[in-house]
C-alpha cells in the first residue's frame, strides 16, 4: 500500500531569498553588470558566428520573446564589433561613357565626404571663375585677335573677287539671303529695268561675266564657311586652352588629394575632359543669369560632375557597424532610386540612389527582426539573393508589380561583405526553416537563449548586479537589499519554479519601473520591499478584470463549482487562462457519467470541437489506464461521457487527465468525491501522476473561491508530486496553509489521489485477482461485471471492443482535427 498524501508544510510552498546573502545595502553600492548574465550558449555561438567569414554563416538568434532577443544580441554584437576595422566608404558617380549605369567607387573610410566636397567645391569655383576669365581683357584680345585673323582671310577673298568682278564691270552684292552677283555701269549697279533695254550683245556679255565670277563666289563663300567654322574651333580652342589653364591649379590640388585612389583619379580626369567638352554650360549660365528657369536647367546639367555619397564612417563610427533596420522594406534594404516630377514627367539621376540598410552595414553586422523582414513583400528574397551573390542590387518594386514603364537607372552593384543576424521567437525559426530550405543555406549558425538560470547564492547575487544595472541604466530609484530580494523571488515566479530564475529582462525593468514609481509616490529616495510588493499588485489589479468577472459567477453561482460536499462522478479541476500577457488559474467542474456499452470513453469536449489534441490525447489515455487495471481478464462494456461543464471556448492541454480520471472511477465505483478538494495533474496509462504546468495559478485561482466563500480548514488542492519544486505561491496562501485553513497535497499516483478523494482505501489485488471488499478497486470491479453480464442480458456481444482501439479508430475518423 502506498502512503497516504500528507499536505505539504507552509516552507514547501515558496522559496525566499536570503538579504543576508545580498553583499550591499542599496544597488547604488554594485558595480554594474557587463552585458547579459547566464548566456553561455547564445554568447559562444554569436561570437562563433561574427568570426568566421565563410559565406552562409550569418546568425539566428531565437528565444522565448523577439524583444528579449534583440536586446541581448544588440549587446553582444556590440561588444564583438569593438576594435574591428572600419568598413570602406562608397560613393555613385556619373558614368560619361553610359549614363543609365552610374559607376560606384570605394574609398578608405570616411574620404567619401571629402571627395564629395573637393568635387563640389571645384564645380562652384568653375562657375565663378571660367565667367570672369572668359570676360577678361586678356582673353578678350586673344579670341578678337583670332577671330580679326580669320575674318581678314575672308575680307581677302572677298576683296580679291570684288576686284576681278570690277574689272569685269561686275559688282558682287551682299543680299538678306546670301551673295548675288549684278552688273555695273559708271560703278553704280544697273537696276533690272535699264539692264533689260541693253543692247542683245551687251547682255549676253554680262551674263558671260557673271557666270564666270558664279564659280568663283561659290568657291569663296565655301570658303567663308570653312572660315566662320575654323574661327569657332579657333574660339572653341581657345576657350578650352583657357579653361584648362584655369581648372588645371584646382583640379590638381584634387588630385592630389587622392593620388592614392587609382579609381578616383580616373573619374576625376573623365571630369576634366568632359568639363571641357562643356566649358560652354559655364558662359552660358553666365549669359542666363537673369533666367532662373534657365539657370536651374544649367545646374542640373553640371550636376553630373558631382559626388553622390551612398555610405561613409559617419552613417557607422569608427568601428565595425552594427545597423539595425526597423522597417525592413524592399528601398529600406536594398537601396532605391528617387524620382522629381519635371513638366509632368518622372526623372531621376544618380544623384538621387538611396543607400539601404545593406550599403550601411557592408562590412559589419545587420540586424533585423524577422519577422518584419517576412512581412515585408520581395524583402526576403532579396535578402537571398543578396546573399547568394555577395553584392547590392538596387531592385525596384514598382517593376515587380508592373506599377511604371519609367526608365531607370542600372547603378553598379556594389561587392557585399557582411555579417546578416536575424532575430525572433522560436516558433518562427522552427516554422521558417521547415518552409523554405534556404534557410539553413543561409543561416548556419544558431544562437538560442536560455530563459531562465539555474537559481543558487551566485546566480541571485548576478542578478540582484543586473537589477542594479537597469536602475542606473532607466534612472530610476536605487533599490534596498530587501527589495531586491523580492524582485528576485518574482523573478523566481515569473519562471515557475523555486530552483530556476527568468531571464526576461523585459518584465524585470517593467517591474523596477513601476517599483520607482510607487516609492516616489511614497516619499522615498530608496524603493523597499513593500515598493516592490505595491507594484506587484498594481500590475495584477489592472490585468485581473476577467479574472474577477470569472470569480463574481461563480460565487454567484451561475458558474457552479462546489467548495464543501461530496458528489459522485464529480469533481473541481483546474485549468489556466492567459490573456494579454496575464496568467490566472480558473476552476471548472468536471463530470462523467457511466452506462453499458460497448467499451467507448466520450469525450463530448472532442465531439463538439472545443478539445484540442493534446485534450483529447489524455482522455485516451484514460482507457489505457482502465485497460490496463481492470480489463486483463474481461471485455470492458462500458459507455462513459467526460465532459467540462459550463465551458463554452476551447479547451487543451492534458493537466485535467487525471481529474477525468478520478471523476471517471468514481462513476463506476458510485463513491463520492470531495468538493472542497480541487485537482490538477496529467496521468499516464500507469497511473502515475505527471507535472504540469501553470501550479501556482492554479491553486491561488482554486484558493481565491474558497476564501471568498470562507476557509474551512477541510479545503485545497491536489499536485502532481513533481510540480512541488515549482511552488512560489502567494503570501495569503501560505499563510492559510501555515495555520491549516487550507492544503496543498502532492500526488504520486492516482491510487494516493482517489484515497483522499474518497476518503477509503485503494485495495491491493489479492492472489485470487480480487479486491477488498469496501475499497476503490472493489467497488469498480464489481460495476464493470454487472456492465459485462447486463450486456450479455441485453444479447450485447461478450467480445465488446476494447476501449483503447475504439478511442483510437474514432481519433482517426475524426481527423484529429482541434477547436
Amino acid at each position: 500500500m502506498q502512503a497516504a498524501p500528507t499536505p505539504l508544510p507552509s516552507n514547501r510552498l515558496y522559496r525566499s531569498t536570503d538579504p543576508g546573502a545580498l553583499d550591499f545595502t542599496t544597488t547604488d553600492e554594485m558595480a554594474q553588470l557587463p552585458g547579459l548574465i547566464h548566456q553561455p550558449r547564445a554568447r559562444e555561438a554569436i561570437g562563433f558566428g561574427t568570426c568566421i567569414s565563410q559565406p552562409g554563416f550569418n546568425i539566428f538568434a531565437v528565444g522565448d520573446t523577439a524583444g528579449r532577443v534583440r536586446e541581448s544580441t544588440r549587446l553582444m554584437l556590440d561588444e564583438a564589433a569593438l576594435g574591428q576595422p572600419a568598413p570602406p566608404d562608397w560613393v555613385y558617380v556619373y558614368n560619361f561613357a553610359d549614363p543609365q549605369r552610374p559607376k560606384a567607387l570605394s574609398l578608405p573610410s570616411g574620404r567619401a565626404p571629402a571627395l564629395q566636397k573637393a568635387v563640389h567645391d571645384l564645380i562652384e569655383e568653375l562657375k565663378a571663375a571660367l565667367p570672369a576669365v572668359f570676360e577678361s581683357e586678356d582673353y578678350q584680345k586673344q579670341r578678337g585677335a583670332a577671330e580679326q585673323a580669320i575674318q581678314a582671310k575672308g575680307q581677302a577673298a572677298f576683296a580679291s573677287l570684288s576686284e576681278k568682278a570690277q574689272a569685269k564691270n561686275i559688282a558682287v552684292v551682299r543680299t538678306p539671303t546670301g551673295f548675288t552677283l549684278a552688273p555695273l555701269r559708271d560703278g553704280k549697279i544697273v537696276p533690272p529695268a535699264d539692264f533689260n533695254a541693253w543692247s542683245r550683245e551687251e547682255q549676253v556679255a554680262v551674263q558671260e561675266a557673271v557666270e564666270s565670277l558664279e564659280k568663283e563666289l561659290e568657291e569663296t563663300l565655301r570658303g567663308m564657311s570653312r572660315l566662320e567654322k575654323e574661327q569657332r574651333d579657333a574660339v572653341l580652342a581657345l576657350q578650352r586652352e583657357t579653361a584648362r589653364f584655369t581648372m588645371e591649379r584646382p583640379m590638381a590640388l584634387v588630385k592630389a588629394t587622392f593620388a592614392d585612389l587609382p579609381g578616383v583619379s580616373a573619374h576625376l580626369d573623365e571630369i576634366t575632359s568632359n568639363l571641357l567638352e562643356n566649358v560652354q554650360l559655364f558662359t552660358a549660365r553666365q549669359e542666363a543669369a537673369s533666367d532662373p528657369v534657365a539657370i536651374m536647367r544649367l545646374d542640373g546639367a553640371l550636376e553630373r560632375f558631382e559626388v553622390n555619397v551612398m555610405v561613409t564612417l559617419a552613417d557607422h563610427g569608427p568601428d565595425s557597424p552594427v545597423i539595425e533596420e526597423l522597417n525592413p522594406t524592399l528601398g529600406n534594404l536594398v537601396g532605391r532610386i528617387e524620382y522629381v516630377q519635371l513638366q509632368g514627367a518622372l526623372v531621376t539621376n544618380f544623384r538621387f540612389i538611396k543607400a539601404g540598410a545593406l550599403h550601411r552595414a557592408n562590412g559589419g553586422t545587420l540586424l533585423l527582426d524577422a519577422r518584419a523582414l517576412l512581412s515585408e513583400p520581395y524583402s526576403w528574397a532579396a535578402l537571398k539573393r543578396a546573399l547568394t551573390r555577395r553584392e547590392i542590387v538596387i531592385e525596384d518594386v514598382t517593376r515587380f508589380v508592373g506599377l511604371t514603364t519609367t526608365v531607370s537607372l542600372e547603378p553598379d552593384p556594389i561587392p557585399l561583405s557582411v555579417k546578416v543576424v536575424l532575430f525572433g521567437d522560436r516558433s518562427l525559426y522552427y516554422m521558417l526553416s521547415g518552409l523554405d530550405p534556404d534557410l539553413l543555406r543561409h543561416f548556419k549558425v544558431l544562437a538560442d537563449f536560455d530563459d531562465e538560470l539555474t537559481r543558487d547564492v551566485e546566480s541571485e547575487m548576478m542578478l540582484a548586479r543586473m537589477i542594479g544595472g537597469m536602475a542606473k541604466q532607466e534612472g530610476l530609484k536605487p533599490l534596498s537589499r530587501d527589495a531586491v530580494a523580492r524582485v528576485i523571488e518574482h523573478a523566481a515566479r515569473i519562471a515557475d519554479d523555486q530552483d530556476r530564475l527568468t531571464l526576461r529582462v523585459e518584465l524585470i525593468r517593467d517591474l523596477l519601473t513601476e517599483v520607482s514609481h510607487w516609492a516616489g509616490v511614497a516619499g522615498r529616495k530608496i524603493a523597499e520591499r513593500t515598493d516592490v510588493e505595491h507594484a506587484i499588485r498594481q500590475q495584477i489589479q489592472r490585468a485581473s478584470r476577467v479574472r474577477d468577472l470569472g470569480q463574481s459567477m461563480i460565487l454567484r453561482r451561475i458558474a457552479l463549482v462546489d467548495t464543501a460536499g461530496a458528489q459522485v462522478g464529480q469533481v473541481n479541476g483546474l485549468s489556466v487562462m492567459s490573456l494579454g500577457g496575464y496568467m490566472f488559474g480558473k476552476p471548472s467542474r468536471i463530470t462523467c457519467s457511466v452506462r453499458p456499452g460497448a467499451g467507448r470513453i466520450i469525450d463530448i469536449e472532442r465531439e463538439v470541437e472545443l478539445g484540442g489534441p493534446l485534450h483529447s490525447k489524455g482522455v485516451l489515455i484514460l482507457s489505457g489506464y482502465l485497460t490496463g487495471r481492470y480489463g486483463q481478464e474481461m471485455p470492458l462494456s462500458l459507455n462513459a461521457s467526460l465532459v467540462f461543464e459550463q465551458s463554452y471556448g476551447g479547451v487543451d492541454g492534458d493537466s485535467a487527465s487525471s481529474t477525468e480520471l478520478y471523476a471517471l472511477l468514481s462513476a463506476l465505483a458510485g463513491l463520492p468525491l470531495r468538493q472542497d478538494i480541487a485537482v490538477t495533474g496529467s496521468v499516464n496509462q500507469h497511473g502515475v501522476v505527471q507535472a504540469i504546468g501553470g501550479v501556482n495559478d492554479k491553486i491561488e485561482g482554486y484558493f481565491d473561491i474558497c476564501a471568498a466563500r470562507g476557509l474551512t480548514g477541510t479545503q485545497g488542492v491536489m499536485i502532481p508530486a513533481s510540480n512541488v519544486q515549482h511552488l512560489m505561491l502567494r503570501a495569503d496562501v501560505i499563510e492559510a496553509c501555515a495555520i491549516g485553513k487550507f492544503s496543498i497535497w502532492p500526488i504520486e499516483t492516482i491510487d494516493q489521489g482517489i484515497a483522499l478523494l474518497t476518503s477509503r482505501e485503494v485495495g491491493e489485488q489479492g492472489p485470487d485477482g480480487t479486491y477488498p471488499a469496501g475499497t476503490v478497486n472493489r467497488a469498480v470491479v464489481d460495476r464493470l461485471e454487472k456492465f459485462t453480464k447486463a450486456r450479455k442480458e441485453a444479447g450485447g456481444d461478450d467480445g465488446a471492443r476494447d476501449t483503447r482501439s475504439d478511442a483510437r479508430s474514432r481519433d482517426t475518423t475524426r481527423g484529429g482535427t482541434p477547436a
